[in-house]
Protein backbone atom coordinates (compact mmCIF):
# COMPACT_ATOMS: atom_id res chain seq x y z
CA UNK A 1 0.00 0.00 0.00
CA UNK A 2 1.48 3.28 -0.59
CA UNK A 3 2.13 5.93 1.97
CA UNK A 4 1.27 9.56 1.47
CA UNK A 5 1.84 12.92 3.75
CA UNK A 6 -0.94 15.16 4.25
CA UNK A 7 0.58 17.55 1.99
CA UNK A 8 0.52 14.88 -1.19
CA UNK A 9 -3.21 14.00 -0.40
CA UNK A 10 -4.16 17.76 -0.10
CA UNK A 11 -2.28 19.94 -2.60
CA UNK A 12 -2.48 18.71 -6.41
CA UNK A 13 0.73 17.43 -8.08
CA UNK A 14 0.62 20.50 -10.99
CA UNK A 15 0.18 22.93 -7.51
CA UNK A 16 3.20 21.60 -5.79
CA UNK A 17 4.87 21.69 -9.11
CA UNK A 18 4.47 25.25 -9.67
CA UNK A 19 5.29 26.41 -6.35
CA UNK A 20 8.68 23.69 -6.58
CA UNK A 21 9.24 26.39 -9.61
CA UNK A 22 8.51 29.35 -7.95
CA UNK A 23 10.81 28.31 -5.21
CA UNK A 24 13.76 28.09 -7.89
CA UNK A 25 13.18 31.25 -9.06
CA UNK A 26 13.00 33.08 -6.01
CA UNK A 27 16.49 31.06 -5.09
CA UNK A 28 17.99 32.33 -7.82
CA UNK A 29 16.56 36.22 -7.17
CA UNK A 30 19.10 39.06 -6.67
CA UNK A 31 17.59 39.05 -3.46
CA UNK A 32 18.85 35.64 -2.08
CA UNK A 33 22.47 36.18 -3.88
CA UNK A 34 23.21 39.17 -2.13
CA UNK A 35 21.58 37.29 0.95
CA UNK A 36 24.18 34.51 0.38
CA UNK A 37 26.89 36.67 -0.02
CA UNK A 38 26.61 39.26 2.79
CA UNK A 39 25.81 35.72 4.61
CA UNK A 40 29.24 34.34 4.05
CA UNK A 41 30.93 37.41 4.76
CA UNK A 42 29.49 37.35 8.41
CA UNK A 43 30.38 33.98 8.79
CA UNK A 44 33.54 34.19 7.64
CA UNK A 45 34.33 37.36 9.58
CA UNK A 46 36.07 36.38 13.51
CA UNK A 47 35.34 39.55 15.35
CA UNK A 48 31.58 39.21 14.24
CA UNK A 49 31.65 35.81 15.08
CA UNK A 50 32.81 36.03 18.37
CA UNK A 51 30.23 39.30 19.47
CA UNK A 52 27.32 37.25 18.04
CA UNK A 53 28.82 34.48 20.64
CA UNK A 54 28.72 36.93 23.49
CA UNK A 55 25.60 38.26 22.80
CA UNK A 56 23.89 34.69 23.14
CA UNK A 57 25.63 34.03 26.03
CA UNK A 58 24.39 37.50 27.60
CA UNK A 59 21.29 36.30 26.52
CA UNK A 60 21.56 33.06 28.30
CA UNK A 61 23.18 34.69 31.80
CA UNK A 62 19.61 37.31 31.67
CA UNK A 63 17.35 34.29 31.41
CA UNK A 64 19.03 32.38 34.12
CA UNK A 65 18.79 35.81 36.23
CA UNK A 66 15.31 36.66 35.13
CA UNK A 67 14.61 32.53 36.29
CA UNK A 68 16.09 33.78 39.87
CA UNK A 69 13.43 37.20 39.98
CA UNK A 70 16.73 39.49 40.19
CA UNK A 71 15.82 42.11 37.79
CA UNK A 72 18.87 44.30 39.01
CA UNK A 73 21.22 41.28 37.01
CA UNK A 74 18.62 41.39 34.18
CA UNK A 75 18.65 45.34 33.77
CA UNK A 76 22.65 45.26 33.52
CA UNK A 77 23.32 42.14 31.33
CA UNK A 78 20.41 43.32 28.89
CA UNK A 79 22.64 47.11 28.76
CA UNK A 80 25.73 44.86 27.99
CA UNK A 81 23.75 43.59 25.05
CA UNK A 82 22.20 46.20 23.69
CA UNK A 83 26.10 47.56 23.92
CA UNK A 84 27.36 44.41 21.57
CA UNK A 85 24.62 44.67 19.74
CA UNK A 86 25.45 48.35 18.68
CA UNK A 87 28.99 46.89 18.14
CA UNK A 88 27.99 44.25 16.37
CA UNK A 89 25.10 46.76 13.77
CA UNK A 90 28.42 48.98 13.58
CA UNK A 91 29.91 46.34 10.80
CA UNK A 92 28.46 47.24 7.46
CA UNK A 93 28.04 43.85 6.42
CA UNK A 94 26.00 43.41 9.15
CA UNK A 95 23.84 45.88 8.35
CA UNK A 96 24.06 44.52 4.86
CA UNK A 97 22.99 40.77 5.63
CA UNK A 98 19.61 42.57 8.09
CA UNK A 99 18.64 44.15 4.59
CA UNK A 100 18.78 41.17 2.83
CA UNK A 101 16.92 39.82 5.41
CA UNK A 102 14.36 42.00 5.17
CA UNK A 103 14.35 42.22 1.36
CA UNK A 104 13.73 38.84 1.01
CA UNK A 105 10.88 38.91 3.77
CA UNK A 106 9.36 41.91 1.29
CA UNK A 107 10.01 39.47 -1.74
CA UNK A 108 8.51 36.68 -0.21
CA UNK A 109 5.67 38.46 1.57
CA UNK A 110 4.89 40.37 -1.96
CA UNK A 111 4.85 36.87 -3.83
CA UNK A 112 2.24 35.75 -1.25
CA UNK A 113 0.25 38.66 -1.47
CA UNK A 114 -0.23 38.56 -5.19
CA UNK A 115 -1.01 34.93 -4.86
CA UNK A 116 -3.45 35.65 -2.19
CA UNK A 117 -5.52 38.39 -3.61
CA UNK A 118 -5.24 35.88 -7.46
CA UNK A 119 -6.69 33.09 -5.65
CA UNK A 120 -9.46 35.82 -4.24
CA UNK A 121 -10.51 37.34 -7.06
CA UNK A 122 -10.77 34.10 -8.80
CA UNK A 123 -13.13 32.63 -6.12
CA UNK A 124 -15.25 36.00 -6.57
CA UNK A 125 -15.51 35.48 -9.68
CA UNK A 126 -16.41 31.96 -10.11
CA UNK A 127 -18.97 32.38 -7.34
CA UNK A 128 -20.91 35.21 -9.10
CA UNK A 129 -19.83 37.91 -6.55
CA UNK A 130 -17.71 40.05 -9.35
CA UNK A 131 -18.87 43.39 -10.05
CA UNK A 132 -22.78 43.20 -9.94
CA UNK A 133 -23.49 46.92 -9.11
CA UNK A 134 -25.78 47.15 -12.06
CA UNK A 135 -27.84 45.00 -11.50
CA UNK A 136 -28.70 44.66 -15.83
CA UNK A 137 -28.06 41.75 -17.70
CA UNK A 138 -28.20 43.31 -20.77
CA UNK A 139 -25.40 45.30 -20.20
Amino acid sequence: MERYTATELIVREDIMEKAKELAGLLSTSDEVRFYRQAEKQVQGNAEIQELIKLIKKRQKEAVAFETFQNRKMVDKINGEIEELQDKLDAYPIVSQFKQAQEDINYLLQLVVGVIRDTVSEKIQVEEGTADVSTGNCSE
